[in-house]
């Protein structure tokens, strides 16, 4: 066995052998034919010494050296290197010229398009949060990194260990003229106008750091200090009523410290950003999500001292030394923060609390970051004091994963990958600045929302999307369609800290649409089921949501939120809690649902086929109202809109709590139903004291709705009514409201109607009538001229109707008389 295995291991060697000679060797097997043919010569023809055999034998034995001193030296290199990588914390500088020709051939029609989108969307956040105060408005209008990518590694690369973390360190140099960054700036006093701001070139300049971690599904980067940063800006003039193109000052610095403060928030160590590598790209773009956040316990909190600090810098093993245990009878707490919602854990004592508190929390955009802030509280109990931090980023990966990231201990990562929606991931995260411990939490990312309407449930292996019949996501153009929102309640809602009582109402601002429900007394779970419905605004308008709590003086805010209404489907519904924003507690629950212009117009045709239809309101009463008069009431009463008809109630006085009881009637056209609740005054202007839009297209026909609706613009006041869409049980009815006999009777009606109401008026001044008996002439008159001036606009209509049927008709018989003369016979 021995021999055998030693000629298998020369047979190998000798072709190893025999393969690198050819190589090495091109003109080897035109050489061996001319060495046999010299051999057959000596051996036959004329015989030569033995000095070939010996001179071939010579030659060989040299080659075979070469072969295996190379060989050894290749072996000996690998596991060379190897031994540096997995050895020592920094490796030799590695050329990496090859990384930058090909970042210069992908960047144009790859890299540019997608690092100048994604950079667009965090500019456009950015400027509305900050901006100097010379500018008083300011939009992004175009945005382009330009041809020149930056340049990686000038300087050479390499690899770094950390504990058990590996980073590659590579200079980045990025110094480009080619860039266009435009923004258009409305000024502030006392400049006024609006002005261009372009930035034309950019120099950052930095040591780059990239971590793998998951394995390689994902890169962390970042800077490993903060970066050199320069900007270079040119203004012009915007146009119409705008100031001459000159520099702005503080502009310029306003722009780099900006951009400064971004890298280093963001992407300055240890703060780091994820690139993710997915092996399967969904083609999904998530909008928002929902992430369940269970803050569990915290272990050895203590204080940092200095030899503590010393000991953490020289140890690498990953764990950080105790430091000086707080006070065991210290009461702590955990805020957990995303954006603005806040949410608070319970009190607890000791070094080693545990809460067990779960909190939802909501996300806006694909990415997210959920800071947890450690408070103490006094001896008192009243005030809290701020010990530290740590923070866990969130991101969502395009193959419907999500990935949790952090700091880890001495610097680290701690990392931890979810590869679907409802997946527990729970994670171990060190406190950050001068106290030791960590805190233990558990993370559910619940769902994710994409821009295409499609929703990724939680429970599920698998992407439960919201599908169009064909089974692929529907995409829906949001422009024209309405938007129906129902606010249904509330729960946990934060109580008055001084009266301890809580009468919540909630107002909903969706672009320049302001809503408000009705008020309830005394509830912390209010229960509203109030409805309104908006026109859908694209560009990714939010609706903003707001809840007060009614006081006498001025009204308490207990929380606010924003809800984004991308992706929804037409007729789908989405029934959703809302977390409340800068409180400690509190959720609304909305219904929302997409309506879109197919819907409205089978609606209105629908409506349009029912033969003399019209629209039949009772102005019952109103409760609650506001007081517009200095003695504490008001002299309400009810000025009715449809389209450009309009009509009033009388005034009752003195009262905050009226009670009318009149109907109107108007032919029905589909126009917004508007009721305006005034103060009346005999010497000055009417005053508001609210306003709200009934909504009737969804009624059915004969089907009247009893209901009370809150009242616009106002802290209180709702106002109660009865509306039907009637339709003509007889001819009569419908004639009167739907047809006239003839354009010459409706003339003479109209103008009799004209001349009864002035003569009233008249009346009323000479015979020194009361006020309200005059105003309500006047709105009389006024209802009447408005209809004057419909008719005088149908008439003209009609007349230059009649005029082109004219203008024809001669056409045609100057065309069929312009034909050759018949001869007689």
């Amino acid at each position: 066995m021995p021999k055998k295995g030693l000629k298998k291991l020369h047979a190998k060697d000798a072709l190893d052998f025999f393969n690198q000679v050819m190589v090495e060797q091109p003109l080897l097997p035109f050489l061996i034919p001319l060495g046999l043919f010299a051999w057959f010569v000596e051996r036959w023809v004329v015989p030569f010494s033995n000095w070939v055999p010996l001179a071939a034998a010579v030659w060989a034995t040299i080659q075979y050296g070469r072969f295996k001193r190379k060989m050894a030296v290749e072996d000996l290199n690998k596991r060379w290197k190897h031994l540096i990588l997995n050895t020592t914390p920094t490796t030799p500088i590695e050329p990496c010229e090859w990384l930058n020709k090909l970042l210069i051939e992908v960047w144009p029609n790859y890299m540019e398009p997608k690092l100048s989108k994604k950079f667009q969307s965090t500019v456009e956040r950015r400027l509305k949060n900050r901006k100097p105060k010379l500018i008083d408005k300011i939009e992004l209008q175009e945005f382009s990194l330009g041809s020149c990518p930056p340049t990686l590694g000038e300087q050479g690369m390499r690899w770094m260990t950390s504990g058990e973390q590996q980073v590659m360190s590579l200079g980045f140099d990025w110094h480009s003229k080619e860039m266009s960054v435009m923004f258009m700036a409305k000024l502030a006093k006392p400049l006024m106008g609006t002005a261009r701001i372009v930035i034309n070139s950019i120099h950052i300049k930095g040591d780059l750091l990239l971590s793998p971690i998951l394995d390689g599904e994902a890169v962390l980067y970042s800077f490993e200090s903060t970066p050199e940063v320069r900007i270079g800006v040119a203004f012009g003039s915007g146009g119409s009523q705008t100031v001459p193109g000159m520099e702005l000052p503080g502009v310029s610095t306003w722009l780099v410290k900006l951009l400064t403060e971004t890298i280093a928030k963001t992407m300055v160590e240890p703060r780091r950003l994820c690139f993710s590598l997915p092996p399967v790209d969904l083609k999904k773009q998530a909008v928002g999500g929902v992430l369940s956040v269970t803050v569990v316990s915290a272990s050895n909190l203590g204080r940092k001292s200095r030899t503590n600090e010393l000991g953490n810098q020289q140890s690498s093993s990953g764990s950080t030394t105790p430091g000086t245990p707080l006070n065991r009878k210290a009461h702590t707490f955990i805020e957990v923060e995303v954006g603005t919602l806040m949410r608070k854990t319970t009190t607890c004592e000791g070094p080693n609390p545990t809460w067990n508190s779960t909190f939802n929390m909501v996300l806006h955009g694909e990415t997210g970051f959920v800071k947890f802030l450690l408070y103490e509280l006094d001896s008192d109990g009243v005030k809290y004091n701020y010990l530290t931090s740590c923070e866990i980023k969130v991101k969502y990966v395009l193959d419907g994963s999500t990935i949790f990231w952090a700091i880890g201990h001495n610097d680290g990562v701690v990392a931890r990958h979810a590869e679907h929606c409802g997946k527990e991931v729970g994670m171990v995260v060190p406190f950050e600045e001068d106290i030791t411990g960590e805190l233990t939490v558990s993370l559910v990312l619940k769902e994710w929302q994409f821009s295409d309407g499609s929703v990724t449930l939680s429970n599920s292996l698998s992407n439960e999307f919201q599908c169009s019949i064909d089974g692929s996501p529907k995409l829906q153009s949001r422009t024209g369609r309405k938007l129906r929102v129902k606010v249904v309640e509330g729960r946990a809602l934060a109580v008055n800290s001084k009266s301890g009582k809580c009468d919540p109402y909630v107002k909903l601002q969706y672009g320049k649409a302001l809503y408000r429900t009705k008020t309830l007394s005394r509830t912390a779970q209010p229960v509203w089921n109030d409805k309104f419905e908006f026109d859908e605004i694209g560009g990714g308008e939010y609706l903003k949501v707001k809840c007060y709590n009614l006081d006498t003086f001025s009204d308490d805010s207990i929380g606010s939120a924003r809800v984004n209404l991308e992706g929804l489907l037409d007729g789908a519904s989405r029934d959703v809690w809302v977390p409340l924003e800068k409180v400690d507690s509190g959720e609304i629950r909305l219904e929302i649902e997409a309506i879109s212009n197919d819907h409205n117009d089978s609606l209105k045709r629908s409506s349009s086929k029912v033969e003399a239809g019209w629209i039949e309101l009772v102005i019952i009463e109103a409760r609650d109202l506001v007081a517009a008069d200095l003695r504490g009431t008001s002299d309400p009463y009810v000025r009715v809109q449809y389209g450009n008809k309009k009509k009033r109630t009388k005034v009752i006085y003195k009262t905050l709590a009226p009670n009318w009881n009149q109907t109107f009637e108007f032919a029905e056209t589909g126009e917004p139903l508007i009721l305006h609740v005034k103060d009346h005054n005999a010497v000055l202007p009417t005053a508001s004291i609210g306003n709200c839009t009934v909504e009737y297209s969804m009624l059915s026909p004969n089907q009247p709705a009893d209901k009370w609706i809150p009242l616009q613009g106002v802290r209180s006041g709702e106002i109660h009514v009865k509306i039907a869409r009637r339709v003509a049980a007889d001819s009569a009815k419908k004639t009167s409201l739907l047809t006239d006999a003839s354009a010459l009777g409706k003339g003479h009606k109209i103008s009799a109607q004209m001349r009864d109401s002035l003569k009233k008026c008249s009346g009323l001044v000479d015979d020194g009538g009361d006020a309200e008996a005059l105003s309500l002439a006047l709105t009389e008159v006024e209802s009447v001229q408005d209809e004057q001036d419909l008719y005088i606009q149908q008439l003209e209509r009609e007349k230059a109707l009649m005029l082109q049927k004219i203008h024809d008709l001669g056409s045609e018989i100057v065309r069929t008389s312009s034909g050759p003369a018949r001869t007689s016979c």
